[in-house]
């Protein structure tokens, strides 16, 4: 049996993570979150200072259809999504060693499902021959504030459960701060040496700028079922 593939490519920001797993759920697809690997890489550098590559025991795990990442017995994937975890995974990805270090890993994991795989070089390195390749992009102005209201949406969520700043908890950054962060990750990521950040040739761009959710959602879903005759 051919398992098939879509890669979700495009910069920090997009809905690449929550578009593809709403669309793998609508699909019966496995939803793999490979920006979840850098990620774990981030933590693992801002917690010791040192990528530790050597002892990294990363794995990611399916829960009732669900992405958990692991660091050995660690689950790490509520962690990973710090803010501060982004940058940190932005600067670690720029390496080769830690690239060479995931490949492999990124790849096996399209190996026995039919899976929709998203982060920055899919279509043009981890998955060349995936059977639809889509870059999904939209305004930097566009994107930080989607980050601003998801992380607000958060504090507040964590807030109401009783979590207390002092707790571990921390406010969101103002927008400014995270539209600059993400105009650095932009610049970090498409002028990078190793596998920068571009749309492969054969894949369709979408600019969801302006887009609400359900919209992109729907376009995307349109996508695959016509490509790939669902």
């Amino acid at each position: 049996m051919k398992y098939r593939s879509v890669a979700v490519d495009g910069p920090s920001g997009a809905g690449k993570s929550t578009i593809s797993r709403e669309v793998a759920g609508r699909l019966g697809f496995i939803y793999a979150d490979t920006g979840a690997l850098y990620r774990a890489v981030g933590l693992r550098f801002l917690e010791t200072g040192s990528l530790g590559l050597g002892s990294l025991e990363l794995s990611i795990r399916f829960v009732n259809g669900e992405q958990r990442v692991f660091d050995g017995g660690r689950d790490v994937t509520e962690e990973i999504r710090r803010h501060e975890v982004s940058k940190a995974a932005s600067d670690c990805s720029a390496l080769p060693e830690v690239r060479a270090f995931l490949l492999d890993r990124q790849r096996k994991l399209a190996e026995g499902y039919d899976v929709i795989m998203d982060g920055r070089d899919i279509g043009t390195v981890v998955l060349p021959e995936a059977d639809l390749k889509i870059f999904l992009t939209a305004s930097p102005e566009d994107r930080a504030r989607r980050r601003f209201e998801q992380l607000e949406r958060g504090y507040k969520i964590a807030r109401s459960r009783g979590v207390e700043p002092d707790g571990g908890l921390c406010p969101p950054p103002p927008y400014g701060r995270i539209l600059q962060d993400i105009l650095s990750r932009d610049h970090n990521d498409t002028t990078r040496e190793e596998a920068p950040l571009r749309p492969a040739p054969d894949a369709v761009f979408l600019d969801t700028t302006g887009n609400t959710f359900e919209q992109s959602a729907a376009i995307i879903e349109g996508l695959i079922r016509e490509r790939l005759g669902l």
